[in-house]
C-alpha cells in the first residue's frame, strides 16, 4: 500500500488534470465499445460505430488541450500511447473474430505496436527521447477511418458503397504506414543508441 501512494506522489495530483481525464474516459469507453461490438447486430454495430468514433476523436481532443494549455505529463505521456493501442487493437481482434478483418492483419498490426512499444521503452529507460513520427499519427488516422468501415459494414448501409473493400484498402495503407514508421523509430533509436556508444 505504501507502495501505491509513493508512486502516487511521484507521479503528482497535478497529473489528473483535464487532458489526463479524457485519456481515461476513452480508456473506459474501450469496454463499452467490446461489450456492443463481441456479438454485433446491425443496431450494436452502429452505436459501436459511435463510441469508437467518440473515443478516437477524445484522442486528438486530450493531446490538443494538453499542449494549448501546457498540462503535458508524465501520467499523460505513459496514458495516451496505451489507451490508443487498447482502442485499435480491441477492435482489430473483434473485426477477426466476426470475419472482417484477415488474422495475419491482425498480427502484423500488433506485432508492429508491440515492437514500437518496447523501443520506445528501452529508450526511455536509458533516457533517450524518440520523438513522435507525424507518418505514425497518419497511420493512425488510417486505422480510425478503416475500422470504422469495417464496423459499420454490419449496419446495412449499403448506400455508402463497398465499406469492407474501402474499409480494407485503408487498413492495408495504415499497415504500410506503420511498419514505415517503425522503420523510422527503429533508425531513432539505433543513432542515440550509436551516439552514446551503448
Amino acid at each position: 500500500m505504501n507502495r501505491v501512494i509513493e508512486a502516487w506522489k511521484a507521479v503528482g495530483q497535478d497529473s489528473l488534470n483535464l487532458p489526463n481525464v479524457i485519456t481515461l474516459v476513452r480508456i473506459l469507453l474501450i469496454p463499452v465499445f467490446v461489450m456492443l461490438f463481441f456479438t454485433p447486430t446491425p443496431d450494436r454495430s452502429l452505436s459501436a460505430a459511435v463510441v469508437f468514433v467518440v473515443a478516437a476523436i477524445t484522442d486528438l481532443l486530450d493531446g490538443y488541450i494538453a499542449r494549448r494549455t501546457g498540462q503535458v505529463t508524465k501520467l499523460g505521456k505513459l496514458l495516451d500511447p496505451i489507451a490508443d493501442k487498447l482502442l485499435v487493437l480491441s477492435a482489430l481482434i473483434l473485426l477477426v473474430n466476426v470475419d472482417r478483418v484477415s488474422a495475419l492483419v491482425a498480427i502484423l498490426v500488433i506485432a508492429r505496436e508491440v515492437a514500437v512499444t518496447g523501443i520506445r521503452a528501452i529508450a526511455a529507460g536509458e533516457g533517450m527521447i524518440i520523438v513522435a513520427e507525424t507518418t505514425g499519427k497518419y497511420k493512425m488516422a488510417l486505422q480510425v477511418v478503416a475500422i470504422t468501415m469495417l464496423i459499420l459494414e454490419g449496419t446495412g448501409l449499403s448506400e455508402l458503397g463497398n465499406l469492407h473493400l474501402a474499409g480494407s484498402v485503408t487498413l492495408y495503407l495504415s499497415l504500410v504506414l506503420g511498419y514505415l514508421s517503425g522503420g523510422l523509430y527503429v533508425w531513432s533509436f539505433w543513432k542515440q543508441v550509436v551516439a552514446k556508444g551503448l
